[in-house]
Formats: structure tokens, C-alpha cells, sequence
């Protein structure tokens, strides 16, 4: 069957609609639940108006048997729904997970979306109410005219009384809705700006701890905390209230249909049976709407969640698997870069450009704040608010897929951001550890010596971002995961910062052999003892390129600029004599 080009807006309408199968099932279940459920109704009437009245047992004992019979096959098909949407649920889950851990990692990249966190919530929200109770409703719905349609039957007046409550309760729903909705959503809001707030300052318990912070902090902490407790309080008042008049509702609806047909019972327009079948009817075709209403809240967040994730689906599209390009030799262009942040009325980078030949090792120097960190994101395809152009062999550096690209690529920030594991899958990058590769990435760093000292070798637990480990030895283990494979293009972002005279000798080292082996290196660094092994130079001011070209040439037009009494900006930097 072709599928309607309403479902063709992204891969989550589109996998909604390979589900079709299963939810005609659960309509068709839900229509034999449905009808089955008229088995009390008549099965009173039956007692009231017959069976009393002719007092025959053996009639009793064989209606009282096929009722029993009746309800054993309802349940059986609410059951059977009730796994049909289960099942959907968890393959729904298994379709959708990587693409939505995939296109919420490159929103959150971009700093254009919500954190992985939130788009997984968001999945299991929409999972939750399409294998939940709140689905069902929708299913039952539909047949609340049916049950309506017999109440005209056994007296019109029951009809118009059912009618009335199904507006009633409509009614509510709607203004229980517009009144609770915007206080349940900042209430949530204010939860989760408080529980961010706490998290944060928990990742850094050490400096709190030492410096006396904790105070401070918690006061402010507090403050977060008390408005989220204030507009808690405040969204579950408006729904108690909304609860409270649901029952009133409810309640009055069951007294005064059984009233009704009292009434009608005492002036001979119906039956006792009828009377007593009239009530549970009612409560029958109601009752849908009853879990509407108390489900709508759950199905409003659904519906923001898909549209959340559709929104995220359509914005990161799943590239194309049948995507390969023969590996990059290193060959870097960078055309006329500008680079923006939001809440900065400049740009970081200011039409940067340069070109670098494979096998060549680029020096980025420049004062704090002039864009170094930024550019080395720009040239690794990371930093999310870029014009121009980043071209990797004369390819695009956004039109490869970040799975294929990845090995070819190493880079070193300037926060080392290890994860839990042993050494060896950290320097491996949590791939498939080739064992050679490793010792022989450990080796470059400088690293394999210090690593043979840990109690279980390349097999040491580091905890949590490395907390076992001091600056300098995070340093070099980031350093062996940027080289691991031999990457062509490696961008190593202050790499000396923690390292002493041997480290710093050990990281020479590795650029020299990263050379020897034709990969293009950059490095940014504050400290003059790399630029033995630079082939070019790179000045960085304010965002603008002052000077570039061969290391020599640059540092000598550097060193005449500095000379006069009144330098100019290229003297911003000291330049190494």
C-alpha cells in the first residue's frame, strides 16, 4: 500500500504509518470489546423483565453461562489490544532510537535544540500514550453514539440526559485545559531550571568544597527552588479544582440517571430492568469520554512531544548510509570563515582564510579572547554558527557522514572530556580496541611507560571524565585518542597546558612523527617551544588573520613589527627570539 504523502513529512510520520496494521487490529479488538460491553445491559433486562417474571431457573443458569462467556471473550480482546500496542510500542522504540539519538546529538551540537535527554524523553512520552490507557479511549470513542443511540431506545429522555453530560464533561475538559495548561508547563519549567541549576554545581563539588562556595550557592539554589514550589502549588490547585467538579459531575451523572429512570419506572415508561440497564449504559457511553478528559493533560504532552520530534527529524535527516568517500590525505581549506555566537553582536572570526597542503603542520597563535578554540571548532565542523567554507581534500567538511569522517580526524580542546572505561577504550575511542593501534598511539604521546605503571595496564578503570587521573596525564591520554588510527587531519587546542618539560618534549615528538607520516597538523598554543617543528605560522588578533605564511617569514615580519616605539597590533604577542 502507498503511502499518503501526509505520512511522508518525516521518518516519524513515516513509521507511524508502518504501524497501520497493528492499530486496524486494535480498532477491530477494541469493536468486539465494545460491543460485548452491551452484555450487562442486557443481561439485566433479561433477569429484571423475564427471568423474575417467569421465575424459571434453568433460563437464569443458561443466560447467567453465556453472559459469563461473553465477558471471558471481552476481556480476552482488551488484553489482546493491550499487547498488540506493546509490541508496537517497543519496535517503535527500536525503529526510531538511533535516528533520534543521531539528530538530537547534531541538534545539540548546532546549540539549535534540546539536549539527547529531552528528545529521548520525548520519544518515551509519545511511546507511553500510544501503549497506555489514553490511547484507548480514543479507540472507544466512537462508539459512545451506539451506546447513546440505545439509551434513545429505551426512553429519549434518557437519550437527552446522556447527551447533556456528555457536554458537561466536554466543557470541563476544555476549560480545565486553557486553565492548567500554561501553569502546569511553567511549573515544570522552574523544576527543571532548579534540578539543572543543583547538577551543574555538582560537577564541580571540589572547588565548592574548597573554597567555601556552598553556601552562596545554595541560597541561590533555594531561590530556584521556593518558585518552583510556589507555581507547583500553584498548577496542582487549578487541577484539584478541575478534579473536584469532574467528580461532582461524575457522581451527579450516575444519581440522577438512575433518578430518571425511577421516574419514568413510577409513571410506566419503563421497565425496573430498563431503569437499572438505562444507568450502567450511560456510565458506558460516557465513560470514554470520562478518560478523555482525565487523559487529555497526557495526550496534549504527546502531542508536543511528536511534534518535537518531528521537528527534530525533519531538521536531521539520517544520512545516507550508501554514502562512502575514499579516505582524506589531509589537505585543508578554510574560505573566508565568519563565525557568530549568540548574544555577541561580532563575529568571533572574521573572513578567515587559509590553506594547508597534506603533511603540513600550522602554528595558531594569538592573545586570550582572539578566536584560536574557534577556529580549531570551525576546522574540526563543530561550531554551529559558521559562513564559508571548510573543505577537506576540496570536499565540504558537512556533506561526508560523521560516522565515515570521524577516524580521519583527531582533536585535542582544551577541556579534556574523557569518559568512564579503561584507558584503552578511551584512547580507542570506544570502538573495537585494536590493541596495536593503541600501544602504538600511547607510545607517540609519550604515554605507554606511565600507563605499564597503573595497576591493570592499558585495562585501568579512569572513573568518571577521568577523575583518577591528574591534568597532565588526561592531557596525554586525550593527546593518543586525537592520534589513534593515524588521522589525517589532527587539531590540538593548547595541548601543552598541563604538561611539563617532558610532556612538552613527548607532544614535539608526536608532531614530528604525525609529519613524518604526511598528516596535516594544527596547533594553537600560548607557548613558544612548538614552533620548532611549525612549517607555517599563523597570527590570530580579534578575530582577524594579521599574518600568515612560513614560519620564518612570520616571525620575522613579527620581530621588525615589535621594534618600534609605538607597536601595532601585531605585537599583542610575544614573539620568541
Amino acid at each position: 500500500m502507498k503511502t499518503p504523502e501526509f505520512f511522508k513529512r518525516s521518518e516519524l510520520t513515516a513509521t507511524l504509518w508502518t504501524f497501520r496494521n497493528e492499530f486496524l487490529m486494535v480498532g477491530l479488538f477494541s469493536m468486539l470489546a465494545n460491543v460485548l460491553m452491551l452484555t450487562p445491559t442486557l443481561y439485566m433486562l433479561q433477569v429484571y423483565d423475564r427471568v423474575i417474571a417467569s421465575q424459571s431457573e434453568l433460563t437464569l443458569l443458561a443466560m447467567s453461562l453465556l453472559a459469563l462467556a461473553l465477558f471471558g471473550v471481552m476481556a480476552f480482546a482488551e488484553w489482546l489490544r493491550s499487547r498488540v500496542l506493546v509490541r508496537a510500542g517497543v519496535r517503535l522504540d527500536e525503529r526510531l532510537g538511533t535516528q533520534v539519538f543521531n539528530a538530537s546529538f547534531e541538534s545539540h551540537l548546532s546549540q539549535t535544540g534540546s539536549s539527547p535527554a529531552r528528545s529521548f524523553g520525548d520519544l518515551l512520552q509519545v511511546r507511553q500514550f500510544l501503549t497506555g490507557n489514553g490511547i484507548f479511549a480514543f479507540f472507544d470513542a466512537p462508539w459512545a453514539p451506539i451506546y447513546m443511540a440505545v439509551l434513545f431506545m429505551l426512553h429519549p429522555w434518557l437519550g437527552v440526559l446522556g447527551l447533556f453530560f456528555a457536554a458537561i464533561q466536554v466543557l470541563l475538559a476544555w476549560v480545565g485545559h486553557r486553565h492548567t495548561l500554561a501553569p502546569s508547563e511553567a511549573a515544570v519549567a522552574a523544576n527543571s531550571e532548579a534540578g539543572s541549576f543543583l547538577q551543574s554545581k555538582l560537577r564541580n563539588s571540589e572547588v565548592i568544597e574548597s573554597m567555601g562556595m556552598l553556601d552562596n550557592l545554595r541560597q541561590r539554589w533555594a531561590k530556584r527552588h521556593a518558585d518552583a514550589l510556589v507555581q507547583g502549588t500553584a498548577a496542582q490547585a487549578l487541577t484539584q479544582r478541575v478534579v473536584a467538579w469532574s467528580k461532582f459531575i461524575r457522581y451527579s451523572q450516575q444519581s440522577l440517571a438512575l433518578g430518571a429512570g425511577a421516574l419514568l419506572v413510577i409513571d410506566g415508561q419503563l421497565s425496573p430492568g430498563g431503569m437499572i440497564a438505562a444507568n450502567v449504559l450511560m456510565n458506558r457511553a460516557l465513560g470514554p469520554i470520562d478518560q478523555i478528559v482525565s487523559g487529555w493533560r497526557g495526550f496534549i504532552g504527546a502531542a508536543a512531544a511528536f511534534g518535537r520530534l518531528e521537528k527534530l527529524l525533519l531538521g536531521f535527516p539520517p544520512r545516507d548510509a550508501a554514502l562512502s568517500r575514499v579516505a582524506p590525505q589531509g589537505q585543508l581549506e578554510v574560505r573566508d570563515v565568519v563565525a557568530s555566537a549568540s548574544g555577541r553582536s561580532t563575529p568571533i572570526l572574521k573572513n578567515v582564510s587559509l590553506t594547508l597542503a597534506s603533511g603540513t603542520v600550522l602554528v595558531v597563535l594569538g592573545p586570550s579572547g582572539s578566536g584560536k578554540s574557534t577556529l580549531a571548532r570551525v576546522i574540526m565542523g563543530i561550531w554551529p554558527d559558521v559562513s564559508g567554507n571548510v573543505l577537506l581534500d576540496g570536499l565540504p567538511l558537512s556533506s561526508w557522514d560523521r560516522g565515515e569522517l570521524g577516524p580521519h580526524l583527531g582533536y585535542l580542546p582544551q577541556d579534556i572530556e574523557l569518559f568512564e572505561g579503561t584507558l584503552a577504550e578511551n584512547i580507542a575511542r570506544f570502538g573495537k580496541v585494536d590493541s596495536a593501534q593503541v600501544i602504538e598511539a600511547a607510545r607517540c604521546a609519550g604515554l605507554h611507560d606511565m600507563i605499564l605503571r597503573f595497576p591493570k595496564g592499558y585495562d585501568t578503570p579512569i572513573g568518571e571524565a577521568g577523575a583518577l587521573l591528574s591534568g597532565g596525564q588526561r592531557q596525554r591520554i586525550g593527546l593518543a585518542r586525537a592520534i589513534y588510527g593515524n588521522p589525517a587531519l589532527i587539531v590540538l587546542d593548547e595541548p601543552n597546558a598541563n604538561l611539563d618539560e617532558a610532556g612538552e618534549a613527548a607532544l614535539v615528538k608526536t608532531v614530528q612523527t604525525m609529519k613524518a607520516k604526511g598528516k596535516t597538523v594544527v596547533l594553537i598554543t600560548h607557548r613558544p617551544g612548538v614552533l620548532a617543528v611549525a612549517d607555517r605560522v599563523l597570527l590570530l588578533i580579534d578575530g582577524r588573520v594579521q599574518a600568515e605564511g612560513p614560519r620564518d617569514a612570520v616571525l620575522a615580519a613579527l620581530q621588525a613589527a615589535a621594534k618600534p616605539a609605538n607597536p601595532g597590533p601585531a605585537s599583542a604577542v610575544a614573539v620568541p627570539a
